[in-house]
């Protein structure tokens, strides 16, 4: 796929196309880049260019809003999940210097009479721009459709039955996530626009960015800049599916780098998608994914609890 560099590529459209030979030929190809990269670039992923277009629109008119205003959706008490989050509060675990951005969350509506709703809190609606919050429905219904599809392909991968993963993502934690990276108006301390980590999730989908910066660490400690075409979704392995896979599936190390110089005043947003299950998911390994060459690296432990630890690392939640 031209313009994709750093990561492989592949064609959700030979998964979802009912052709046998095309969604195993797919499954493999997810797989070996999931277990070897822990990313990739998914082309023909289904959700709609316009949709992330006009999103893409709000969210940056909404960043462009007055902090007060912004502030007024910062709600006490929610760790960040929902609605507003400032500048200079969120930080990678291993670091207590806040990354270079604030964002906006978008979280979970259930629509049945699945009792889980009451572990969720009510998203926060933007009365300034009401077309943000129907947009930001919207595409994270569309993700949540191509998050299946790629959880089904890897379910096959692992040797699961294909629809492993739908008891636990049906109606689950799941975050659509508008990062805003300000322009930088002095020399950093130390601070880089999102300090160097891995995703909390099963697995993340990312829209194209509006900047370049993504950069992952490979297995020789390098780091290599990732570019998705403009028709791609960068897809990224979390630590909760490589928790469960014992490490079979990589959780690979990203940062987002700032510009040289003589960009600085160029603003940077993103919109990513991170996939959780719902909070009972037990996490424990995978049977088959513990051998005596790769031995059991994990303790026990569920989604939500684990969930809450990480919150708890990276300065979201107190």
């Amino acid at each position: 796929m031209s313009g994709t560099t750093g990561i492989p590529s592949v064609d959700l459209s030979k998964f979802t196309s009912g052709n046998p030979a095309l969604k195993q030929e797919f499954v493999q190809e997810i797989g070996k880049a999931f277990h070897e990269v822990g990313f990739v670039a998914v082309t023909n992923h289904g959700v709609p260019q316009d949709l992330i277009d006009k999103f893409f629109s709000s969210a940056k008119a909404f960043f462009s809003l007055p902090v007060e205003t912004k502030l007024g959706a910062q709600i006490p008490g929610l760790a960040g999940q929902r609605g507003y989050t400032a500048f200079g509060i969120e930080h990678a675990k291993q670091s207590q210097v806040a990354d270079l951005k604030e964002f906006f969350q978008i979280g979970q509506e259930v629509t049945d009479e699945d009792p889980i709703k009451d572990e969720y809190p009510s998203n926060v609606r933007v009365e300034e721009m009401p077309e943000f919050s129907d947009l930001g429905r919207d595409l994270y219904a569309s993700f949540e459709v191509a998050g299946k599809n790629l959880l089904r392909a890897i379910a096959i991968y692992l040797d699961l039955n294909e629809d492993y993963f739908d008891q636990y993502i049906h109606n689950g934690n799941s975050i659509l996530r508008a990062i805003h990276y300000p322009p930088i108006t002095q020399a950093p301390k130390s601070a880089i626009r999102a300090e160097q980590h891995e995703d909390i999730d099963m697995i993340t989908l990312l829209v194209g960015a509006s900047a370049d910066g993504l950069e992952l660490q490979n297995e020789a400690g390098e780091w290599v800049a990732i570019k998705a075409g403009v028709d791609a979704i960068v897809i990224n392995v979390g630590d909760m599916l490589q928790r469960l896979t014992n490490n079979y599936l990589k959780s690979t190390t990203h940062r987002v780098v700032n510009p040289p110089k003589e960009k600085w005043h160029m603003p940077r947003l993103s919109i990513p998608f991170f996939m959780h299950p719902r909070s009972e998911m037990d996490l424990t390994c995978l049977e088959k994914c513990v051998t005596a060459e790769r031995p059991l690296q994990y303790e026990p432990i569920t989604a939500g609890e684990y969930l809450d630890e990480r919150l708890r690392e990276i300065g979201l939640k107190k």
